[in-house]
């Protein structure tokens, strides 16, 4: 382009001290100097042919034609993107904020743009600092005010010493009702909870104690039925109580905040085969389990084992609390951004008046009284799935069923 006038050129765009960019019609770079390299992270005269949109971010290419076709259009000398954040891409990738003034020519009959850039990283930075300090400020003057204010209305308080004395007793007596209640609650948790790990314990050791003296008298080879039977009965319990111990630990990890979730790319299938071939062993007579349509090109990006928990339990409970010769049916839909799972049954309901506790800690309805259970598993599930983002809800109508609706985002909340 610039044959003659080289070094005409060179002395210019070497002697400022912002970047500059010569572009051509097509957008094409023909020109910069040193200042521009040096900005954008590239040798000397390594832009010359490239296209603009090199140096700039991708999700700006765009708009940025229709700017430049605009502009030119105009032909004349403005600055760029007023009103508006512009920022560059360096050859690194990293990009960063600049301002842009653009001023159009012609040379032997043909069009070109100059742009002078400068980078404003430090004003940036600086601007940043400035909100940060007025945020700061408002910030310590509203607690200023707000003292000043407490500072007021004491010293209105102290103006009747009698009204002082009476509000310290009424908040006194305040204080003390709920301490007292907290405590009655506290104590009436204590004792549900002992009668509950008492009885949810002693019955399994019963029943492996049991198991274990019948095994000595079957001695026999004819009897190997018999002891089968007994040591199927002693694994069942110690399983029941392994997991119940691994309730209480899960308890106590979400408490702490121990808990570290894994998320993995994983098929849905994989998980709901899981469930539904362990929940196969523990179904009553004549129960079945309907399996959910078309799920085989479903995916998640999702703790896998959190989302086998929940289903696990869900579909245990509707085994448990279903009466036989009766059917489990699991649903699953997905849409770009969840997937939504519902477990109906036709089991025992919740009674109304029990619903508002469902998912309270040892909580259990007054109609599952009579069946194992700890009260435990949907505290930990509902915790699980708020921590993952997602929600647990349920319809039920006693003596007629119960659907539990889980919904969970198709990968981790950022």
């Amino acid at each position: 382009m610039f044959q003659k006038e080289q070094d005409v050129f060179n002395i210019l765009f070497e002697a400022v001290s912002e970047g500059v960019i010569v572009v051509n019609n097509s957008q094409i770079i023909v020109a910069t100097n040193i200042s521009v390299e040096k900005m954008f992270g590239y040798d000397n005269k390594e832009l010359i042919g490239l296209h603009i949109n090199e140096l700039i971010p991708r999700e700006y290419h765009a708009k940025h034609s229709s700017y430049f076709k605009g502009f030119v259009k105009q032909d004349v000398s403005r600055k760029m993107g007023l009103g508006r954040d512009l920022y560059g891409l360096r050859k690194d990738n990293t990009v960063f904020p600049l301002e842009i003034g653009l001023n159009p020519f012609e040379f032997q009959e043909k069009k070109y743009v100059m742009a002078l850039i400068i980078d404003i990283s430090a004003r940036k930075k600086h601007e940043q600092q400035i909100l940060e300090l007025n945020t700061q400020l408002e910030e310590k003057v509203l607690k200023r005010t707000k003292e000043l204010s407490k500072a007021v209305n004491d010293l209105k308080a102290l103006n009747s010493e009698l009204e002082v004395e009476n509000i310290k007793r009424i908040e006194a007596e305040k204080n003390t009702k709920i301490a007292l209640q907290k405590e009655i609650e506290l104590n009436e948790l204590k004792t549900k909870f002992l009668s509950l790990v008492s009885h949810e314990f002693k019955t399994p050791l019963s029943g492996i104690l049991t198991s274990t003296m019948l095994l000595g008298k079957y001695k026999l080879t004819e009897q190997q039925e018999n002891r089968e039977k007994h040591l199927k009965t002693i694994t069942d319990r110690v399983h029941y109580l392994n997991n119940i111990l691994n309730d209480f630990l899960s308890i106590d990890k979400l408490e702490t905040g121990k808990i570290k979730y894994n998320f993995s790319d994983f098929k849905l299938s994989k998980v709901v085969n899981e469930v539904v071939y362990s929940s196969n062993l523990l179904l009553k007579q004549g129960q079945k389990i309907k399996y959910p349509d078309n799920i085989d090109d479903i995916s998640l990006y999702q703790d896998e084992k959190i989302v086998e928990l929940a289903l696990s339990n869900l579909v245990h409970n509707a085994i448990k609390y279903s009466p036989e010769d009766t059917e489990i049916e699991i649903d699953v839909r997905q849409n770009y951004d969840k997937t939504t799972f519902d477990i109906k049954d036709k089991g025992i309901g919740i009674p109304i008046k029990d619903q508002k506790n469902i998912f309270n800690r040892y909580f259990r309805a007054e109609n599952a009284l009579l069946t194992q259970g700890t009260g435990i598993g949907l505290n930990i599930v509902k915790t699980h799935l708020e921590n993952l983002g997602g929600n647990i809800k349920f319809v039920s109508e006693e003596n007629k069923g119960t659907t539990f609706t889980i919904t969970i985002p198709n990968k981790p909340l950022q």
